[in-house]
């Protein structure tokens, strides 16, 4: 690819800017900024990473080029070429990464990578990701290429700021699950619909055996990773229609419309025992983690916080019989 003309720079940057001021999802700023990138620069792949809220791991955000379907990797403190980036706060440039010690190659890795620019994102003086480029070229990027880089990275990081808390608001940041404050607004919502329908509304609570045990042996960046698969895990065996909450901590939330309890009780034995049966992939490490699951069933009089309370309680008595099980709410007795 021969050097961008730098008009054709300026048009590619203006055009981006119009684009990511426009209120989008998170995901599709981001994939606009790598798509971008390999407009302005002669490489092959482009990525943005974000920081997750704890800020000790670089999750993957977008990719474009060469590799993009391809499984993400995520990075930890001193590991990768990224992660200096964000730890250094600089740029970095490396002509041929078989060279440079600090660049970790994914084993599933399907194209060549012999050069390598970064930049840091930045937002209110703090790192907030990394902007990336790659090509199966060596010496690839020379000077304009990097300030053609920086000049993206600043431009977009502000949008990409703004829309990434937009989605916190919303959404766990870690577990992309919603966040603990749209659960009474979700039940209420489910609630007011079944009251119109007819139908049922089951909540299934659910905690992680033990998980302390997690952070203290391996550490929180493998924690984190544990409950990113764990959330993972449990939207590929629920519905669509199917709302998942980190209610904080290891402790999750699913709100069934139209699923009365035993319904839910299928679907929290699923749960258990693919749990059971197949251990969470996270961190490079296989966990044996297990799962204690309360649900209830909405009584038709119930407040959205009492019917959460029901399933809390038997979430906790399930912990008490010895964890690793299912136990369904009695509804309460009619007055």
């Amino acid at each position: 690819m021969p050097p961008v003309d730098p008009r054709e720079a300026l048009l590619i940057l203006l055009e981006l800017t119009r684009e990511l001021t426009a209120k989008r999802p998170l995901e599709e700023s981001l994939s606009r900024v790598t798509e971008a990138a390999l407009r302005l620069v002669p490489a092959n792949h482009s990525s943005v990473r974000l920081l997750d809220a704890s800020r000790s791991t670089l999750l993957s955000g977008a990719r474009a080029g060469a590799g993009a379907d391809a499984r993400p990797m995520e990075f930890r403190p001193k590991e990768g070429v990224l992660a200096a980036c964000v730890a250094e706060r600089r740029p970095i440039r490396i002509d041929d990464v078989r060279a440079d010690p600090r660049f970790v190659r994914p084993r599933t890795q399907g194209y060549p990578v012999r050069s390598l620019a970064c930049e840091p994102m930045w937002s209110s003086g703090e790192v907030i990701g990394v902007l990336s480029v790659t090509s199966a070229e060596v010496g690839a990027f020379d000077d304009q290429a990097q300030l053609l880089l920086r000049l993206l990275a600043n431009c977009s990081s502000p949008p990409v700021e703004r829309a990434r808390l937009e989605r916190l608001a919303m959404f766990d940041d870690l577990t992309h699950a919603l966040s603990q404050r749209y659960l009474s607004l979700r039940l209420t919502e489910e609630l007011e619909r079944a009251t119109r329908s007819g139908a049922d509304v089951s909540v299934l609570l659910l905690d992680l055996d033990h998980f302390k045990r997690v952070n203290d042996e391996h550490g929180h960046a493998a924690g984190d990773a544990v409950l990113r698969a764990f959330a993972d895990r449990v939207r590929a065996h629920v519905r669509k229609v199917d709302s998942l909450v980190r209610r904080g901590g290891e402790e999750f939330v699913v709100v069934m419309p139209g699923a009365g309890t035993a319904a839910a009780l299928a679907t929290g034995a699923r749960l258990r025992e693919t749990l059971n049966e197949d251990p969470l992939s996270a961190a490079e490490r296989s966990f044996h983690q297990t799962v204690s699951i309360g649900v209830a069933t909405w009584d038709r009089r119930e407040t959205p916080e009492e019917l959460e309370a029901r399933a809390d309680a038997a979430m906790y008595c399930a912990k008490r019989l010895g964890r690793n099980r299912v136990i369904a709410s009695e509804a309460p007795a009619t007055p």
